[in-house]
């Protein structure tokens, strides 16, 4: 088994790594980190647990340590820390050679630094080693997208094929992306808000790198724009995406519906995490619905709908799980597949 820890374990993203780590068959769980308020104190006594499922009694009487490497035993640490903290504190890791699955935004677009996604840029990972050299680490970063980002550029894999020319986005995005106390109530019911600070240039940034070209020292982007427009609507858990794909190829609908059903990724076999179809493809016309389709996968799937002219699509996947703490351990099962653990 592998060791390992939780960077700040007490939030919404860390109790997911929590959920997703207590009986998994490759990794044992053996530290979680928090405030130094909460340090010392049994997690199921700060933890206020916010998910659809009892708190995993394998954590519950953990002691909370605060986050320093002197205190973690651990080979891979899992970064549910805010991106400010995460800025000053995830090097602090790599550093003193442990392998860091971040969920943090702090190093996404390091140039040294993958910004994963198995099934899509597998060969990113070649990245580490620059990493290490560069910034004389024994362990390193590895990031996952956006919550945002990862349902979309999860769709344009096998949509690269047809050569994307431009690329517009319009998000309707669950309040659990913003955290629990991200949103106020009174601001969200019966309401849209038009604007999610920072979202859209992560957005439209961050599946540029993704999608873009390894050449063996550096990635060069996606030379694709990417128009992005971010909105916060009331629902829990799901974040909705209508994407038009411009491509010079013009494929038909039915071209892009058999791109996406046959997409697969030797890449993620085997793999624990890893969900048996990456996209899910639906057919009726008033699908996907987050209330209905999230857990697909175990929340690891995004599915797909309303393929029409133009190219115009919906796109749905689970933003706590795949866009956030899933992602950060199919990461973590695809570097000990590598055996870079």
């Amino acid at each position: 088994m592998i060791k390992a820890g939780i960077l700040g374990a007490t939030g919404a993203v860390g109790q997911r790594f929590v959920q997703l780590l207590a009986e998994h068959p490759w990794f044992e769980l053996t530290a979680l980190t928090a405030s130094e308020r909460s340090a010392g104190k049994k997690y199921g006594e700060v933890a206020r647990w916010r998910l659809d499922a009892p708190l995993p009694d394998s954590s519950r009487d953990l002691t909370v340590l605060p986050t320093s490497p002197e205190e973690v035993d651990a080979d891979i640490v899992f970064s549910a820390l805010p991106a400010s903290i995460a800025k000053e504190v995830e090097p602090k890791f790599a550093e003193e050679g442990f392998v860091v699955a971040s969920n943090a935004s702090a190093y996404r677009m390091e140039c040294d630094v993958p910004l994963m996604i198995p099934e899509v840029n597998p060969d990113h990972l070649g990245l580490i080693e620059i990493q290490r050299d560069n910034r004389n680490w024994d362990g390193c970063i590895v990031t996952n997208p956006n919550c945002t980002t990862i349902m979309m550029a999860i769709t344009l894999g096998p949509l690269m094929r047809f050569d994307i020319e431009r690329l517009y986005v319009a998000t309707m995005q669950a309040v659990s992306g913003a955290g629990y106390e991200g949103v106020a109530s009174m601001a969200i019911l019966d309401n849209v808000i038009p604007y999610i600070g920072g979202e859209e240039r992560k957005v439209e940034s961050e599946a540029q790198k993704i999608l873009g070209t390894f050449d063996g020292s550096k990635v060069e982007n996606a030379d694709f724009p990417i128009s992005a427009s971010c909105h916060r609507v009331p629902v829990i858990d799901g974040h909705t995406e209508a994407i038009w794909a411009i491509m010079r190829d013009n494929p038909t609908p039915e071209e892009v519906r058999e791109a996406f059903l046959e997409f697969r990724c030797v890449a993620v076999k085997g793999l624990p995490t890893a969900p048996e179809k990456s996209i899910i493809v639906h057919d009726a016309e008033d699908r996907p619905q987050p209330r209905l389709d999230r857990n697909a996968g175990n929340g690891m799937s995004v599915s797909v709908g309303r393929i029409r002219e133009g190219i115009r699509y919906i796109a749905m996947g689970h933003n706590t799980i795949r866009g956030a703490a899933g992602a950060s351990v199919l990461n973590a099962e695809f570097l000990a597949k590598k055996k870079m653990i």
